[in-house]
Formats: C-alpha cells, structure tokens, sequence
C-alpha cells in the first residue's frame, strides 16, 4: 500500500468534515486505493473494502487497536476495554466460488455477485423513498432491494425471469443469497461477542472499520494542525514546511519551543 503523506490525509480529513459515514468511508477508501475512481471503489465488495481500511489503518496507526464497549447487562453496565489486531483483521478477503455465487432454490436459478457500498446507498435511498408516501419498509423488502440489484441473471422455472419477478425473489431465495454472501464475504460486517469480565454477561457490537479510523484521523489531524501553530507561531515556518517534518523532529522542535 501507497503510505498517503500528511498533507494528504488533512486535506482527506478537511474533505470529511461536511460528510457523514459513507461520504467519510468513500475519503478513506480512497486514501487506501490512490488513484482509484469513485466507481471502482463503490463497486468493491464490502469485505473487500473493510480489509483496505485495516491496512490503512496499519499503515498510519499501527495494528493495535482499543475498543470500549459497555456491558449490554443493564444493571451491570460495566465499561469493557479490550484490543483487536488490524493486521488479523485485515486478513479477512472475500473468496468468490468459481463461477459466482449462484443460488438454487424451488424452481429458480440465480447468480448474484457480492454487494458494494454503492449497492447499500442505493438500497437506503430506495427505502427512504419508499417511506416518504408509504408505511414503512420491512427487512424483507430491503433484502430484495438488495438482491434485485445484485442479481447477474435469473431463471425461473427453466426460463429468464422478468426484472418484475427479480425484485419480488421470494424469502427462501433470499436467505440463500444472504448466506451464500456471508460465507463468501465473511468480513463484510464484523460482529464482536464480548463477554463482561464483571458479571459474564454475552454483548455483540458490529465494529465499523471506517467509523473508528475517521475518529482516529479526526484526533490526529486535530493534533498535527496544532503542531503547525505552534511551529509557524515559534520558527515562522509554513504549513508544508512543517509538514515536511518527520513526527519525531516535529516533537522534538515541539519541545524546544516549550523549553524556551
């Protein structure tokens, strides 16, 4: 992986700032992938992209990573402190059976590939739409807002199925997607199962890779911008300038300025 300089990673943070999570997840995935087009990076299957941002984790903050979590037990409530290896995590790659995933229920046959993050934007769009003159939608309906547009091909009874028939694919055909994708894309949502040190009680969090390198960024561009006042106020050196500094002799001015 390309190791993205510090002007960089601020001018990726900067660009954050008036987005939310998957504006921020799209900055960052492209900080992993430079010179990799929007479309491309949409397109990545989910796991695929989570193990680009553990590596890009790794490469700007090392494999160690703390998470705190409270106990899911109301009358415990304890705060649980525990570390993930980015490294091992970052493992996790999907693994595509040759030929695609191809799903065989009842009287249908379909192939589908693994969804992105432009497949999940489209299918939340979809949904608030759906909402904004109707009740609102269930999970089935999102899964086959998500299937539909995954779909490569579809036959039904030993002829193609119509788009109508691909966007109503019935539950038994959709829990077969679902679990074909988990297996094929294992590390697309990461669930942790943290039993309580206090009281043992079980509590599951889903870890977003993307959310918890955003607030690491955030926290490390805040500090480095910091840096550069102090420097430019104490040495009257410009912002590249000091962002041409390696970290150490930056701290290390850092402390002769607070010496003097």
């Amino acid at each position: 992986m390309t190791v993205t300089g510090p002007a960089e990673l601020l001018a990726t943070w900067e660009a954050g700032l008036a987005r939310q999570g998957g504006g921020r997840a799209l900055l960052l995935h492209r900080a992993a992938r430079p010179g990799a087009d929007t479309d491309a990076l949409l397109s990545v299957p989910l796991g695929e992209r989570a193990a680009d941002l553990f590596a890009l984790r790794r490469t700007l903050f090392g494999d160690r990573m703390q998470v705190t979590l409270d106990c899911a037990d109301a009358e415990c409530g304890a705060a649980m402190e525990f570390d993930l290896d980015a490294g091992e995590l970052g493992a996790v790659r999907p693994v595509v059976p040759e030929g695609g995933l191809r799903v065989t229920e009842g009287d249908w046959v379909v192939e589908f590939r693994l969804p992105g993050a432009a497949d999940l934007a489209a299918v939340a769009a979809a949904a608030t739409a759906v909402t904004d003159v109707t009740d609102a939608t269930d999970a089935t309906d999102t899964r086959r807002l998500l299937a539909a547009r995954c779909a490569v091909s579809a036959v039904r009874g030993g002829r193609a199925a119509t788009a109508a028939e691909v966007r109503r694919l019935p539950e038994p055909v959709l829990k077969r997607f679902a679990e074909a994708a988990e297996a094929a894309d294992p590390g697309a949502e990461l669930t942790l199962a943290i039993a309580c040190p206090e009281c043992g009680a079980a509590t599951s969090a889903e870890l977003d890779i993307a959310a918890y390198l955003w607030t690491e960024l955030d926290a490390w561009a805040r500090e480095v911008l910091l840096d550069v006042h102090l420097l430019a106020s104490a040495y009257g050196w410009s912002e590249p300038q000091i962002l041409a500094l390696s970290p150490q002799r930056r701290r290390y001015y850092l402390e002769l300025c607070a010496d003097a």
